[in-house]
């Protein structure tokens, strides 16, 4: 396939989405029994943000004027990709850039999310018979030309022992935070809190620290979480809400909440299920201290920062841990 051709395809990828097929809501609703955290609505917004931000073909058009893809790649690499499996179509993004540079792909899905992904390849393989010579899946990866692998920071101790021998993006646990002043609007605040809501704050993108000036005032922002009241009917989220609490209380620190999230003052910005951390700063300057060689921090929201309510939504040319993936890929061809 030319490159062209491979747009088209992407293209026409998003077109099935956005229509919602009614076999791709039998999909949706088996992957929501399968993985009871793919919550139905949280499905819906993972799928709408890859058509809105991955499959359109002006996107795709202006994200590839970055790079020198050529029309067709005559010395197509095998690459292994390991996906994570914490928020719905979590790999997709490394699967559409091995796809559009040409290359081939042999994916080895979490067992936490294969049934999405899996269908969109089959719906690329009914249009183009060709790409099952480009796209397939495996249990183990051996014997490819370059690995990109996504985990815990255990699991990347593992990748590095494998994988650590050929051209390989390896990547480890990651969040983010937010920055606050204090003069953010209702507005703001209700995006942030989709910003760490969205996905049970499963993502590495989802907000799981806030920094916030001395003499903050919390209310507005345990006010703004309150639009994700309905978190509590899902029993894995109310489990560890409760779990949390007791531990909070039982331990006797000091904690906030609104019987849907809980904050509580913690110097790690990684934060469990059902809990978001803060940490006050003393002035702006301070804060360059606390972002400098902290490779946990995937992106930063707030004023100067990524807007609020868009840290769920990356475009293209935002790669996970700031490796450009399209750029890998095309150096494997020197």
């Amino acid at each position: 396939m030319i490159l062209q051709e491979r747009i088209a395809i992407l293209s026409k990828l998003g077109e099935y989405l956005f229509n919602n097929d009614p076999e791709l809501l039998l999909i949706k609703e088996r992957a929501y029994r399968e993985n009871q955290w793919f919550a139905p609505e949280f499905i819906e917004i993972a799928i709408e943000s890859i058509v809105a931000n991955f499959l359109k073909k002006d996107k795709l058009d202006m994200w590839l004027d970055h790079y020198q893809i050529e029309p067709q790649n005559d010395t197509p690499k095998s690459i292994g990709i390991i996906m994570a499996g914490n928020i719905p179509l979590v790999g997709f993004h490394d699967l559409l850039c091995v796809f559009i540079s040409g290359n081939n792909a042999v994916i080895k899905t979490s067992s936490k999310d294969e049934i999405l992904i899996k269908h969109l390849v089959k719906k690329m393989y009914d249009w183009n018979i060709t790409i099952q010579n480009e796209i397939s899946f495996a249990d183990r990866l051996n014997g490819c030309d370059a690995y990109i692998a996504t985990g815990s920071n255990n699991s990347s101790r593992y990748f590095e022992s494998y994988f650590g021998k050929y051209p390989n993006i390896l990547r480890k646990n990651r969040t983010s935070v937010a920055v606050l002043t204090g003069n953010e609007s209702i507005q703001e605040l209700a995006a942030l809190a989709d910003d760490a809501m969205l996905f049970f704050g499963l993502g590495c993108r989802n907000i799981t620290q806030i920094l916030v000036p001395e003499n903050y005032d919390f209310i507005p922002f345990l006010n703004a979480l309150k639009k994700y009241d309905g978190l509590m009917e899902y029993h894995k989220y109310k489990n560890n809400f409760d779990y949390h609490l007791a531990l909070l209380i039982m331990g006797g620190k000091y904690y906030m909440n609104n019987e849907t999230v809980i904050l509580t003052e913690n110097i790690s910005p990684f934060s469990p299920v059902s809990q978001i951390h803060y940490q006050f700063y003393k002035k702006r300057e301070d804060l360059a201290t606390m972002f400098n060689n902290n490779e946990s921090i995937q992106c930063i929201v707030g004023h100067d920062y990524i807007p609020f309510g868009e840290a769920q939504k990356p475009s293209l040319g935002q790669y996970a841990d700031g490796v450009d993936t399209l750029a890998f890929l095309q150096r494997l061809k020197n």
